[in-house]
């Protein structure tokens, strides 16, 4: 596979005249670098195995799997795990022993990791869907929200590896009848603390899905599309101190409704919190299926204004809704410009929306940049931007698997099980093209078929280079160790924030390196129902200077730090 001539075909995709041809006017063949991703699941010590609780009844949760997330848990510096879960469903038991929703890994350095979840007050009997990280309370130790059918749940860190339940009484819990999916912490009104959202899929039960009765020629019952059911609110809720949360949904302008008949509209995944128009203020893209794509800009005072359409978010350059699961946004070239990636159905491709001149207008360019035609036949669920070959370059990773076990069956092109795809950027030579990549230069552990859903990325090991897992539906996630060996500088930026949230979730933190800018957001929410770690990674390339560091601290206030050194963590306290 390689950046050559003018067709797309076999991986092969052209960079563009400009950037491939040489002076002598030969075309310049780009390949990616060899960077193989290793699986240690095993080797690491997990254990865990997803249950779905399926028990033959087809229903429509079974089919959406659960997250993951990395987050120092006990202040070591080094990423743990916690592995979301389901109980099965009531009278159907999964096994002889029935799964805990939640699943907590201490990290043990050297590779390894230990099942830690016995006494952590973590371990409760649910329908496990999505986890969000967040110091809800500025203690210096990381909070956990899981998401579920049917509400969601709080838990309070209490340092020593316990947690404490806490959701009556902060009022965060939703209804009994909610499917909660991906939530994020995120601070929207710059007052120092933490505030959530959090995403709403459809309005179903085991009643109404029994209802909908959704089949396939040749297969009979199966797991029915978002178009059979009803549309959701999500929640939005204020911090207001002392381990306690309003409900400002309603009031704050994030329950869209259907223009003809004023039904809840949302049928919502996964969000991206990214501050859109650079004014401080950290706005939301929510990811839909089936239904248009939410932009909510915030208005600075304690409202949002949806802007989807006009934005063109909202849908595909045809109009359409498209199936969305994950989502993350990022600067993926050595501009301004913002990007917002989002992994669609089966026969849609990715979308890549990138800012135009004016911030607020995006458009769609996955097929110009070669992000969208590789991926069309996949069915993507978990994503994000990462630099994982350290060249300065974010490339994006996608986690795809079917919904229905036997979608060959009527559709041979398809298949339940299906690779993941990596994209390598090629960089501003090349017009910043997204190549797939095969496994002569990935290696085949990452590449292999599984029923992706959830995905993160970290820092396992201390080396500098992200490592990531990926989770599936009824099987054992992947941890993957990353291997390569390229010799490139980097830098990891860990903040600490006094004034803004302890997290400093929001900041936006840019490396001057050989003349260019590289901008980074910390911010955990991304992908799918997942979490990936806080501080941040510059891959630097052959550069063995960073000329400067700027922060932008939520709520404002710039600092600049000269020369830092590099192949280190730099730990980053906000002025006071």
């Amino acid at each position: 596979m390689a950046v050559v001539g003018g067709l797309v075909g076999l991986g092969c995709r052209r960079t563009g005249v400009d950037s491939s041809t040489s002076s002598s006017g030969a075309v310049e063949v780009v390949n990616p670098p060899v960077a193989p991703f290793v699986e240690v699941t095993a080797s690491a010590g997990i254990q865990f195995v997803h249950h779905s609780g399926a028990y033959g009844a087809k229903l429509l949760p079974e089919s959406m799997g659960s997250g993951v997330a990395f987050f120092d848990f006990d202040g070591d510096g080094r990423p743990d795990l916690l592995f979301i879960n389901t109980s099965g469903w009531p009278g159907h038991p999964v096994g002889v022993v029935t799964p805990v929703v939640a699943t907590l890994y201490h990290n043990d350095g050297g590779g390894k990791f230990t099942d830690v979840s016995a006494g952590s007050g973590l371990q409760f009997q649910g329908y496990g869907m999505g986890v969000a990280v967040g110091d809800f309370d500025n203690d210096g130790r990381p909070d956990l929200l899981i998401t579920l059918v049917g509400g969601a749940r709080l838990f309070h860190n209490l340092g020593g590896g316990k947690f404490q339940d806490i959701t009556d009484t902060a009022g965060v819990g939703g209804q009994s009848d909610d499917w909660s999916t991906s939530a994020a912490w995120f601070d929207y009104d710059n007052d120092g603390r933490l505030d959530l959202f959090v995403c709403n899929y459809v309005r179903w039960s085991p009643a109404l899905d029994e209802a909908v009765h959704y089949e396939l020629p040749g297969i009979g019952r199966a797991y029915g599309p978002p178009k059979g059911f009803e549309g959701t609110f999500p929640h939005l809720y204020h911090n207001e101190g002392g381990g306690r949360f309003r409900d400002v949904s309603k009031a704050s302008g994030v329950q869209v409704t259907n223009r003809l008949s004023g039904a809840p509209l949302a049928k919502s995944l996964a969000l991206a919190p990214v501050d859109i128009d650079n004014d401080g203020w950290i706005d939301l893209v929510v990811a839909n299926d089936t239904v248009q794509n939410f932009v909510f800009r915030n208005q600075h005072d304690g409202t949002f204004r949806e802007m989807g359409e006009a934005s063109a978010i909202a849908f595909d350059a045809q109009g359409q809704a498209r199936g969305a699961m994950g989502i993350d946004s990022a600067r993926f070239r050595d501009d301004d410009s913002l990007a917002i990636a989002i992994g669609n159905f089966a026969n849609e491709m990715n979308a890549l929306y990138v800012s135009q001149r004016d911030s607020l207008v995006f458009a769609d360019e996955s097929l110009v940049r070669g992000f969208g035609p590789a991926s069309r036949s996949l069915l993507k669920f978990g994503l994000f931007f990462f630099d994982y070959d350290l060249d300065g370059q974010l490339d994006v990773l996608t986690v795809n698997g079917h919904l229905e076990p036997a979608i060959s069956t009527v559709q041979p092109t398809q298949s339940y099980r299906q690779p993941a795809q990596l994209f390598w950027n090629s960089g501003p030579r090349h017009g910043n093209q997204f190549v797939a990549v095969d496994k002569a230069y990935a290696g085949p552990d990452l590449l292999r078929p599984m029923v992706g859903r959830g995905s993160a990325f970290a820092d396992i090991d201390g080396d500098g280079d992200l490592d990531v897992i990926l989770t599936q539906v009824d099987g054992p996630p992947r941890l993957l160790r990353n291997d390569q060996v390229l010799g490139h500088h980097w830098l990891r930026v860990r903040l600490v924030g006094t004034r803004c949230n302890r997290d400093a979730i929001g900041a936006s933190v840019t490396a001057r390196v050989g003349g260019k800018h590289l901008s980074r957001q910390v911010m955990p929410t991304r992908s799918y129902l997942s979490q990936s770690e806080l501080p941040i990674t510059f891959g630097l390339g052959t550069q063995a200077r960073v000329e400067s560091l700027e922060i932008v601290w939520p709520g404002g206030g710039v600092q600049r730090i000269s020369s830092p050194a590099v192949d280190q963590v730099m730990v980053v306290e906000q002025p006071r």
